[in-house]
């Protein structure tokens, strides 16, 4: 398959053919229809300070996209060939103290899409069942692939009750926008 792959410590990527993966017994294959670009594929493409010291190479990133269920491992009874889908990125150990008490967020063993292990740039992305979400086809593939940062953004705006509360939101990057529009809907007073 092809893939986007960060295969030296410099600036840039390469389009280079990958063997296609298999999905292990609890893990679904994705084919990946649209994905869209973070601020985090930039750095590592940049190779900046961050990637240099966070980043194995070689490595294909990216992991905002949306795609259709390919195939699926022998525990995975839920999706189908063909499901449209897209997924969590932070692929969690599920054992842990934190995985077990609901905040999997801050698991120690967590492993990106796109950044510890094989990412969404390519023709096909692996990941485990429990990491897939079902996408409605009746909304835009282009909005689909932004629920990653749209989760990021839920997350940090409704870890505080902001009902009547003013609102500094640092960071104008899609990100800290979609942040501003939920506290806004949830009942901030004022948001800057």
């Amino acid at each position: 398959m092809k893939a986007l792959v960060k295969t030296r410590a410099q600036v840039g990527l390469e389009l280079k053919e990958v063997p296609t993966p298999e999905p292990g017994p609890d893990d679904v294959r994705i084919h990946i229809i649209k994905s869209s670009i973070c601020g985090t594929d930039l750095h590592i493409y940049d190779w900046d300070n961050w990637a240099s010291h966070n980043i194995d190479i070689p490595l294909t990133i990216g992991h905002e996209y949306v795609g259709t269920v390919d195939k699926v491992g022998s525990n995975v009874h839920d999706y189908s060939p063909g499901d449209l889908v897209s997924g969590e990125g932070h692929i969690v150990c599920g054992r842990c103290r934190n995985c077990l008490a609901g905040r999997r967020h801050l698991c120690h063993d967590t492993l990106g899409v796109g950044i510890n292990r094989p990412g969404a740039f390519a023709e096909y992305l692996i990941i485990p069942v429990a990491n897939v979400w079902p996408c409605d086809s009746k909304i835009p593939l282009e909005i689909l692939t932004c629920f990653d940062p749209l989760g990021n953004a839920t997350h940090a705006a409704l870890s505080f009750n902001v009902i009547g509360e003013d609102v500094l939101i640092t960071g104008a990057g899609p990100i800290g926008l979609m942040a501003a529009s939920i506290v806004r809907h949830t009942g901030a007073r004022h948001v800057v």
